[in-house]
């Protein structure tokens, strides 16, 4: 996939884990999209939302990834992770199995104070508000973005998590914004089982494809975890396509 095939799979886990984002968030971004129906007002406090919860995972994946540079001897264990996770989520979306509940579980201890922060917050009035709003509901305990952080923290460097972290969350921003423009509709689509089923399926190749990079199969399939920013021009003396 490239160089920078990792951010590529980082905006499609995102979007393909959009429905489980509905479900997480889905009710907050409706009340946005539907405070103030068919003006730009609404809009900007869906924006605004957006950004804030973007940005939070961005932050969240340079603090992972600098635990990953940390850790980079035991790279490949955490590729490894990653892909399990994957592989995790993708079985948690299709509803097989609901292992990563107890991760969010461990996440709730955070949210506890949070959680008292972002009811201030409500009702949202301003696009200002909105986004304080979704740098807060970012660290919701959440499987999903616990599964993308763990892909970011096989990236190897706190800039690669961050991007990929990045890629992560704007890839569930149209669902988040089809949330808003028709709540009900959008839920009741991705809450089809042949929907859930379609991405879950596409979530369980990106894990596998992870874990078979993982284990030392396909180099370009393990090439962007392995490859640091700042070693890019040496490793393109190397690097074959």
């Amino acid at each position: 996939m490239g160089e920078w095939g990792f951010v590529a799979a980082a905006l499609a886990i995102g979007f393909l884990g959009s429905s489980h984002c509905i479900g997480m968030c889905g009710g907050i971004a409706g009340a946005l999209g539907m405070a103030v129906p068919g003006q730009r007002t609404a809009w900007g406090q869906l924006a605004g939302y957006s950004v804030g919860r973007v940005g939070s995972y961005t932050l969240m994946g340079a603090l992972a990834g600098a635990l990953g540079a940390a850790a980079l001897p035991a790279l490949t264990p955490l590729r490894l992770l990653a892909g399990f996770m994957l592989v995790a989520m993708a079985l948690y979306i299709a509803g097989w199995w609901r292992g990563l509940v107890w991760l969010e579980k461990g996440g709730a201890h955070l949210w506890r104070y949070l959680q008292p922060l972002s009811a201030k917050l409500l009702p949202v009035r301003s696009a200002p508000q909105a986004l304080a709003l979704g740098s807060i509901w970012g660290w919701l305990p959440c499987g999903l973005v616990y599964s993308a952080l763990t892909f970011a923290l096989a990236q190897g460097s706190s800039l690669r998590a961050a991007l990929a972290m990045l890629a992560f969350g704007l890839g569930t921003v149209p669902a988040m914004f089809a949330t808003g423009a028709a709540a009900s509709k959008v839920r009741g689509f991705v809450q089809r089982p042949a929907v859930r089923l379609l991405f879950a399926a596409a979530i369980l190749l990106f894990g596998l494809w992870t874990l078979w990079g993982a284990m030392g199969h396909g180099a370009h399939a393990g090439h962007g975890a392995m490859e640091m920013a700042p070693q890019s021009s040496e490793a393109d003396q190397h690097h074959h396509h």
